[in-house]
């Protein structure tokens, strides 16, 4: 298991504006690019063991998607799928990068899977980790969240705490630190996080997934799928229904790892995208 440095705060140093609101980003190392996309409710932190891994010999790019993790949080924001691509556009440009590796994790996945497909933006190589990409999604606390929303978002603090707790431990296998806890709630926490949580969890819809799976079959570069074998959010049978729809992609299944593979397993993480560049080079 890699080790993991633990800073006291995880916070992305870039800043990129995207009309208007503020989205926190990082680049490490050089090389050919790499960018890695996170999923719900997490942030750029699942990525803290592999950026130094994979920055030995690529220039690494990550970033909070917008709501989330460092990146601006504020009353009456679109945080969903629908604007997630959007934001991943202006991004590749601001980064000037047209054809990079692309890793995503859960949304993230979604989010390059519609940024390709909906946006026309090429890659050289997309590695997935038990992404969103069918319909119908949800787990049992973002349905019943969404059918009551407002009172979850009234939750005493304490409450919403120990919710978030039970979510965030149900995605793993492996027992989190303390600190990598607090890595995961803080962006979630006070009166302005615990709104932007539910806020996100209320703009979960299916139409986004319904929008692109049926195109799977136009993705224009080699495709890597990477489950965890215990994923108890998105279970491993439906990820051998998505392979089914990406016939010329590669599917690998990660022993002993639950929903949250960057975490559970961030060698098996490296180790996929690696072996997806250097097929490549072949």
């Amino acid at each position: 298991m890699f080790e993991s440095s633990t800073p006291e705060t995880w916070r992305p140093p870039e800043t990129f504006e995207f009309r208007g609101q503020e989205i926190r980003y990082g680049v490490s190392g050089e090389g050919e690019p790499v960018v890695l996309l996170h999923g719900t409710p997490f942030s750029s932190v699942v990525w803290r063991r592999i950026v130094p891994q994979l920055a030995r010999k690529h220039r690494v790019h990550y970033f909070d998607l917008l709501g989330y993790g460092c990146s601006e949080q504020r009353e009456g924001q679109d945080v969903s799928l629908g604007v997630q691509n959007l934001v991943f556009t202006e991004l590749l440009d601001h980064w000037g990068l047209d054809s990079p590796h692309v890793v995503g994790h859960d949304f993230g996945g979604t989010t390059a899977l519609r940024t390709h497909l909906l946006d026309g933006r090429d890659y050289r190589s997309l590695t997935l980790i038990d992404p969103v990409a069918l319909s119908p999604h949800g787990s049992e606390l973002v349905r019943t969240a969404r059918r009551h929303g407002d009172a979850f978002t009234e939750l005493p603090d304490y409450i919403h705490e120990a919710v978030l707790r039970a979510y965030i431990g149900g995605a793993l296998r492996r027992p989190l630190s303390e600190q990598e806890m607090r890595y995961y709630l803080e962006p979630w926490t006070g009166s302005r996080g615990q709104a932007a949580f539910y806020r996100q969890v209320a703009q979960m819809d299916d139409r986004y997934t319904d929008e692109i799976q049926d195109r799977y079959d136009e993705i224009r570069c080699p495709v890597t799928l990477l489950w965890g074998e215990q994923d108890a959010w998105v279970p491993l049978a439906r990820g051998r229904e998505l392979a089914e729809r990406m016939p010329h992609a590669e599917f690998g299944v990660v022993p002993a790892a639950g929903h949250l593979v960057p975490d559970d397993a961030p060698e098996a993480v490296v180790a996929a995208v690696l072996d997806s560049l250097h097929r490549l080079d072949r």
